[in-house]
């Protein structure tokens, strides 16, 4: 585990003109960079989502905090220096769209940890807070 800074302290191989970790077909400068720097404001909760696993991917504990819904949020985020995520894949959304007010994103990120692949599943909840998306918390598993 790692301090809780704020800052981008990931991979220097994602850059503005890489592509981006969320999966779009776009670069990150163009994609999930908006979004982090707070030129954007993600407009579903998939892009939330997707933007926040990119934030995972550079390490962009602020985001991650900024995005989280207060009642759910951790004083401090400790991520793991070891760990690179590696892909996202979407396997469903439910609402989540500008007309609605809650949403749900069914995913799974890919991950290596000292060299050993593997993935976190989960159903994670969303809803707008202040107008904008927020990570509420996760579904559990059944």
């Amino acid at each position: 585990m790692t301090r809780s800074s704020g800052a981008a302290r990931g991979p220097a191989a994602v850059t503005p003109a890489t592509p981006c970790p969320c999966g779009r077909p776009a670069s990150y400068g163009d994609c999930c960079a908006a979004f982090h720097q707070g030129r954007a404001a993600a407009p579903t909760a998939e892009r939330l989502m997707r933007s926040r696993y990119s934030a995972f991917v550079v390490s962009d504990t602020g985001y991650l905090l900024r995005t989280w819904h207060p009642t759910t949020r951790p004083a401090a985020l400790d991520l793991e220096p070891a760990q690179r995520w590696t892909g996202l894949e979407i396997l469903g959304t439910a609402g989540g769209t500008a007309f609605h007010t809650e949403g749900t994103v069914e995913f799974r990120a890919h991950f290596s940890l000292h060299g050993v692949a593997d993935s976190q599943y989960e159903h994670s909840r969303f809803v707008r807070e202040d107008g904008a998306w927020v990570y509420l918390d996760a579904l559990p598993s059944i």
